[in-house]
């Protein structure tokens, strides 16, 4: 893409490259250009990032040096914004992850795990090296052994051994008896040399380098950019009541607190602070990733297994392929096709132990704002920054160039502008406890400075002093919000809550009696004042779920409460009931209902209309017949029942006797007289239960009919 001749190179730009072995005098040379491209431009978010923009004049090919702390590098990676309009092939060179272990280890004298003259060395088998000890030898390293010797205290020591295969035979030194050592291979030396300025360059652990390769010629103007984590922007406000005494308005005044914990000075940079919520996130493009592939063994290794194989399907939409082309499913036993694999075969990555080694072992951690005018509350002229919008964001620009030294933290005005403010005594009842307690000091302002105002802490000011402390959260463009910094002792508040029920209707139909009910809840605030002023006092009423004002009208209302403002007359007292009702309807079906309720509705319920109270009074007459009726097929069945023993204990007293005895003639008699008396009942329960039927059709037929 190219506009005005000027050549924009996004992400990693063109042909960004990873130096495996940057040498320490590249990166000397890359710091000397850095300077070249001062930042000129930052905006710091709300949402913990900051926009650095550099620019500046260059002339002929450049390497700046970009320095970043080591969890700054993805996000710089991703972000890396580059324009040189006589630059065709920038590119941007950097250590990775892996460089300084990777680089050590390719080495011929390898420094990575190794930090001790006797591991060196034993590395180092079969190389010719000369020592002093204390004259000079020559010879091949044959290894290091190791010998425990009995120190004077009696302890015991390891000493190390260097095995040297010289003209005259293996010979023995003692490591702590050679006072110098020099490889004959210039090779070793060069690698040495080269190691050891890598270990330099990583001293520093937090830092990371970024060095922007430009190729280009002439004098240009050159600018890149990017965005890095920083600390998130905070803001502060004072609000001074009092001057509204004075006939004024109260003057609201905002700081913005920033941070520079980046790794450069600031230096005459134009400002901006930023409040949104974009969205972010880190994705790891600095470290290295390797992907694994399968092996596969060799073709001609052992014999294909016997298999069968399924009849294939013309147009199968399961199977994907070339056309006219089979697609075969291979499962290689033993080998596995994980993507998620850190490294492949060829490029090994060390292990996570040595890894740690390498780093305890080589890296050690190395760990202004232009003075603003001194004006208080009551008098002067602060410049503050300039709103304006940034898409669905809001901007602040400092007016005035900021400068901060590294690890630095600055206060900087962001708005001061008078505000509309209402005094008022604020009192929640959703907070209410039992007893007396105190409104709390409040103020009602509207934002009127023409900016969208981040959340954070007020300092309240009244009278010339200290009043209190309020917090606020994001304050739009005119909106009204509330405040709190205190309790006014001087008023005492309490709460009563009750609640009640009513009926409000009753309806029966398709024997199903309706009853509409409504909860009223009822909440009465009372407020004595003791001082001698009259004040204003705004209640804020939790509203009850499901439940809708009756009285009185609220003056504001918000998602979860009504708002009520009164004026509370010196040294009087006033009282608040606030009332509200839910409606609550309640289905019962009369077949099903339990005679002692019936009767609890006719007899006690004073809320039940005349009408249905006749009607369930009349519902429980006709159960009374049922009642009866079913009662009377009772005692006929419990007669019957004691005429079946009676039968049963006379057949017992006839096997006893016997039939033709006397006594047994009698008892004959008597069991005839009993069967004759058993039929009869039998008759008349008939009669009883068709009664029972007639009497419970009578009960149902009725309550289905009722309309009330």
């Amino acid at each position: 893409m190219t506009h005005n001749k000027k050549k924009y190179f996004f992400g990693l730009l063109m042909a960004c490259w990873c130096a495996a072995g940057i040498s320490a005098q590249a990166i000397r040379d890359n710091a000397a250009g850095a300077s070249a491209l001062p930042v000129t431009k930052i905006a710091i978010f709300s949402s913990g990032l900051a926009y650095y923009e550099h620019t500046g004049t260059l002339g002929g090919p450049s390497v700046i040096n970009l320095p970043f702390k080591a969890d700054a590098v993805n996000d710089a990676l991703k972000s890396l914004v580059l324009n040189d309009p006589a630059s065709a092939n920038p590119s941007v060179s950097y250590q990775s992850e892996q460089t300084l272990f990777q680089t050590l280890a390719s080495l011929r004298i390898d420094l990575s795990l190794s930090s001790d003259m006797a591991s060196i060395l034993s590395e180092l088998r079969g190389a010719e090296i000369e020592i002093a000890a204390p004259g000079p030898v020559s010879g091949r390293i044959v290894g290091i052994e190791y010998r425990s010797q009995m120190t004077a205290f009696g302890g015991v020591a390891e000493e190390y051994w260097l095995s040297l295969y010289t003209d005259q035979g293996i010979k023995m030194f003692n490591l702590k008896d050679i006072a110098a050592l020099n490889f004959k291979d210039p090779q070793i030396g060069e690698d040495l040399k080269r190691a050891l300025d890598l270990i330099e360059l990583s001293r520093n652990s937090r830092s990371r380098d970024l060095a922007v390769n430009l190729p280009g010629s002439g004098s240009r103007t050159v600018s890149l950019s990017y965005v890095i984590p920083a600390p998130v922007w905070k803001v502060s406000y004072r609000l001074d009541l009092g001057r509204e005494k004075a006939g004024g308005k109260p003057l609201f005044q905002g700081w913005a607190i920033v941070d520079n914990d980046s790794d450069s000075d600031w230096n005459k940079v134009e400002l901006s602070l930023v409040a949104g919520r974009p969205v972010s996130f880190i994705q790891n493009l600095y470290p290295p990733y390797y992907l694994s592939r399968p092996v596969l063994p060799l073709a001609i290794a052992g014999t294909a297994a016997a298999a069968t194989h399924a009849a294939t399907k013309t147009h199968d939409a399961g199977v994907t392929g070339v056309e006219g082309q089979g697609y075969i499913a291979l499962d290689f036993a033993g080998t596995t096709s994980s993507a998620s694999r850190s490294r492949s075969p060829e490029a090994p990555a060390p292990s996570s132990a040595q890894m740690m080694k390498a780093r305890e072992a080589f890296n050690a951690v190395m760990d202004e704002y232009d003075e603003a005018p001194k004006a208080g509350m009551d008098g002067g002229v602060i410049e503050t920054a300039a709103g304006a919008a940034a898409g669905d964001q809001f901007e602040f620009t400092v007016k005035n160039p900021v400068s901060l030294d590294r690890r630095m933290s600055a206060m900087l005005p962001l708005v001061e502008s008078p505000v509309e403010a209402r005094r008022l005594l604020f009192f929640s009842g959703a907070t209410a406890g039992k007893g007396n307690q105190h409104p709390r000091l409040s103020a009602e302002l509207t934002n009127t400075s023409g900016m969208k105002l981040p959340a954070g802490p007020i300092t309240v000011y009244d009278g010339g002093t200290y009043a209190g402390d309020a917090l606020i959260e994001f304050w739009n463009e005119g909106e009204k919000r509330l405040i709190s910094f205190g309790e006014d002792l001087s008023v005492n508040a309490a709460v009563f809550d009750s609640n009640s029920r009513t009926v409000i209707s009753v309806k029966i139909s398709g024997g199903v009696m309706t009853i509409n009910r409504s909860q009223e809840y009822m909440k009465t605030y009372t407020f004595h004042n003791t001082a001698a002023q009259a004040k204003s006092v705004m209640v804020e009423h939790p509203a009850t779920p499901g439940a809708s004002l009756e009285t009185p009208q609220a003056d504001e209302q918000t998602p979860t409460a009504y708002r009520f403002t009164m004026i509370l007359p010196a040294e009087k007292e006033i009282t608040l009931l606030v009332r509200e009702s839910r409606p609550i309807m309640e289905k019962i079906s009369l077949l099903q209902m339990r005679q002692e309720i019936f009767l609890s509705y006719v007899m006690s319920n004073q809320e039940i209309p005349p009408a249905v109270q006749a009607a369930l009074r009349q519902a429980v007459n006709l159960w009374n017949v049922v009642n009866a009726a079913e009662t009377a097929v009772t005692e006929a069945e419990n007669r019957r029942s004691f005429l079946v023993n009676e039968q049963e204990r006379v057949r017992k007293n006839i096997e006893v006797t016997g039939g033709q005895t006397q006594q047994g003639q009698e008892y004959l008699k008597r069991l005839q007289s009993l069967d004759n008396d058993i039929d009869k009942i039998a008759g008349e329960l008939e009669k009883l239960k068709a009664d029972v039927k007639q009497a419970q059709k009578a009960y149902t037929d009725y309550l289905g009919s009722l309309n009330l």
